[in-house]
């Protein structure tokens, strides 16, 4: 939540098992509500308040972290929201604010606030803050925009004459987030979005998903960093950064780094014999006066293997939000990525890595519109016990599957092709994989290649038989535009098309498109139909080597002079009417004249093909099958797009990475 000057304000942190919100009407007292927490939080003392960046930015504070009883929060300091700072309230220790000195914080977006052990002494445990900054420019011209992780000691409890009541322990480093490109150049995705923690097993290092966005006007593009919060830790015990003066460049400082160091929190590590330094207090004033202006890291936090996990350019919508669920799957173990968008969809993504590792192969397993109502989301939690993803935006809160197996086919190929490290095949249908279960040797995945060939060998494969596969009859009228709808089950396959003439005995022939057809993503599109392009259209997709024939449909052209024919043009007001009477109407009902047209022969397909033109609410009513496709706990909007259902908005099979 976020208030405006003078009214309300308030903050939302997240607790163990719940969220917790504070707020205050100006000058007033505090209120605090908890919902779903383990355990009811201390109430602030009074007179504490917190007002969280514009509400532009984000509608609620995700910047705030709480444990016992204490909050950390990113803030403006005054009601006109220019002095931001990094704040600590409630519990045991003082309260204390960031300086106002403007080398520590540029107007900074935050992100994300959170606690993090560094190791197994809970006097070393540290809050990080994920922020973004404007760094301003040395020519004062426009500043640049630039990502940063900030960190402070949970014991930090300021100087005594030097940084008195501010913190003493402030450091930060840049995130580094880029693609290489041709001659050495970088693109650069500077702005932070969201941040994401992967808490790993035991013996593993933590690590950072964090989503950035670029900040040019003439290029619109997100990347998905990886940091391991080793390499995070290893940064902040590198060099700091020195400027000899405004003009000049930003290099790493070679003097004598006082003792303690700064940054570093009071605990075992500092007590020497001689020299204990049990708090802040007993620093040193040039420790502190160091720490005040030397508060960044020279070296830049890189991200795992150098680069980005995934990349999206060209998107006709905005990417706000991430969630990673890490998944063990038959070939090794995968993080399946959630983005969240500025419309109210969801993208389920995995990033492998084959071939080269440079050039992760991006895969969009599916594309979830949450809520009917396109609006942002603003917050997303994966529940791993529940199998659940929360999402919520200012409509409410939506709850979704993780996955939904049944929605890939019921062939052994098309589950294979999915390429969801969620599911696999057990002999009979496409079902949640799990590790260790009696059916392991009937099992059938392969996420990394996606081999049906290797994968399905003697699976039946009768329902994708092109043979099998009905016909269905189109109609189009001369001269007028016609679509033929193809909907692939894959957002990974390549569409093709082939055409087969009445009464060529040749082997289908590929449909070649031009300025009057028209190839989309959902079919084929007639700008201007004429009578030669009747015939039998078969559309097919091809996968990793695995074809499939999607639909096939026959057209067949009704003649514009038929048309006239059957349809005389009526007189318009000011032409004089026929000699003998006034104008003529046909004598025969129109509808007669259609069928006779059309044929009887070909009646039932013609209701067919009507009912689901004009009554496609009757047909899906009378159809069971969607009821099967719905992803359950759906709350709010229920418009699911999946491999097997209609999708309108499919996302770009091929993302150009830059």
């Amino acid at each position: 939540m976020a208030g405006s000057p003078g009214g309300a304000v308030a903050t939302t942190a997240r607790t163990k098992g719940g969220v917790c919100s504070q707020g205050k009407r100006s000058f007033g007292g505090v209120c605090q509500l908890c919902a779903g927490a383990a355990a009811p939080q201390p109430d602030p003392p009074a007179g504490v308040w917190h007002w969280c960046l514009p509400a532009n930015l984000r509608p609620h504070c995700r910047w705030a972290s709480w444990r016992g009883g204490e909050l950390y929060t990113g803030l403006n300091a005054d009601f006109l929201g220019r002095e931001a700072m990094i704040f600590r309230s409630g519990g045991p220790r003082p309260a204390l604010r960031s300086d106002s000195d403007q080398n520590l914080l540029h107007d900074p977006r935050f992100v994300m606030a959170t606690r993090i052990p560094d190791n197994s002494d809970q006097d070393d445990d540290k809050v990080y803050f994920f922020f973004s900054e404007t760094v301003p420019s040395p020519d004062g011209g426009p500043g640049r925009v630039i990502s940063r992780v900030g960190r402070v000691c949970v014991n930090d409890a300021g100087g005594q004459r030097v940084l008195v009541s501010k913190w003493s322990t402030f450091l930060k480093a840049r995130l580094l987030c880029s693609v290489p490109g041709p001659g050495g150049a970088e693109t650069h995705f500077d702005q932070l979005e969201d941040v994401f923690l992967l808490w790993p097993n035991a013996g593993k290092s933590l690590e950072v998903y964090a989503l950035f966005s670029t900040v040019s006007a003439v290029f619109q593009g997100y990347a998905v960093c990886v940091y391991h919060m080793a390499d995070i830790w290893e940064v902040f015990k590198g060099p700091f950064a020195h400027q000899d003066g405004p003009q000049h460049q930003w290099g790493p400082y070679a003097g004598k780094v006082p003792f303690p160091r700064p940054g570093v929190c009071p605990s075992k590590m500092t007590a020497q014999p001689g020299r204990p330094f049990g708090s802040t207090k007993d620093y040193p004033d040039e420790v502190l006066q160091f720490a005040r202006a030397h508060p960044l890291m020279f070296r830049p936090v890189r991200p795992r293997r150098g680069r980005p996990v995934l990349v999206k350019t060209h998107l006709a919508q905005q990417l706000r939000q991430i969630v990673v669920d890490r998944v063990e799957a038959e070939d090794g173990t995968y993080d399946v990525i959630f983005l969240g968008t500025d419309s109210g969809s969801v993208l389920k993504v995995i990033a492998l890595q084959v071939g080269d590792p440079a050039e992760p192969e991006e895969v969009v397993l599916e594309e979830l519109q949450v809520f009917k109502v396109p609006t942002p989301i603003t917050e997303m939690e994966i529940s791993v016990k529940r199998q659940m993803l929360y999402v919520g935006s200012r409509l409410g809160v939506a709850r979704l599957q993780l996955h939904q197996c049944e929605t890939y086919g019921s062939a052994c190929a098309e589950c294979c092709l999915a390429r969801d490290p969620y599911c696999a095949w057990d002999g009979a249908s496409c079902t949640r994989y799990r590790p260790g279960t009696s059916k392991r040797r009937f099992r059938r995945q392969d996420i990394r290649h996606g081999n049906p060939a290797l994968q399905c060998l003697g699976q039946s494969q009768e329902e994708e038989t092109a043979g099998l596969l009905a016909t269905t009859t189109v109609y189009g009228t001369e001269h007028n535009s016609t679509f033929l709808e193809c909907l692939p089950k894959s957002p990974q396959a390549t569409v093709r098309w082939f055409l087969q003439r009445p009464g060529d005995e040749r082997p289908d022939q590929q449909v070649k498109t031009d300025e009057r057809l028209l190839q989309t993503e959902q079919g084929l599109l007639f700008r201007r139909l004429n009578r030669l392009d009747a015939g039998t259209y078969t559309c097919m997709t091809l996968e990793h080597g695995f074809s499939q024939v999607v639909v096939r449909l026959a057209l067949e052209v009704i003649m514009a002079a038929q048309l006239d024919t059957l349809f005389p043009r009526e007189p318009r007001p000011e032409e004089p009417a026929a000699q003998g009477g006034p104008a003529s109407t046909p004598s025969k009902a129109w509808y007669k004249d259609i069928l006779q047209l059309i044929g009887f022969a070909n009646l039932p397909l013609v209701d067919e093909y009507c009912e689901r033109v004009w009554c496609p609410s009757r047909s899906r009513g009378r159809s069971k099958q969607a009821k099967g496709k719905s992803w359950v706990g759906l709350e709010l909007g229920k418009k699911v797009k999946s491999r097997v259902q209609a999708e309108r908005n499919r996302t770009p099979r091929e993302v150009e990475a830059t």
